[in-house]
């Protein structure tokens, strides 16, 4: 793993970032200060629009009004 100034970093930006594409770890400094940048790596797959369907379940006065809950936004809760 090489270490790079802040300076040669930014001259060489695009190079950099292929070097920790193609998976390699790159370490700039800055003022005496380490910082690594390393490959991106997605934890989770892609979220799919409707995956949740049948399996969440939404009451039907979920969305009614609620006079505390206006009141506390209001900022007049409380104030009785």
């Amino acid at each position: 793993m090489k270490t790079i100034n802040i300076h040669e970093a930014k001259t060489h930006l695009s190079q950099i970032i292929e070097r920790v594409a193609s998976g390699e770890s790159v370490i700039i400094g800055k003022a005496g200060k380490p910082m690594v940048l390393s490959p991106y790596a997605a934890t989770q797959p892609p979220r799919r629009a409707g995956s949740m369907k049948g399996k969440i379940h939404i009451a039907d006065d979920f969305d009614a009004d609620d006079d505390l809950i206006a009141d506390l936004f209001e900022g007049q809760a409380g104030q009785e």
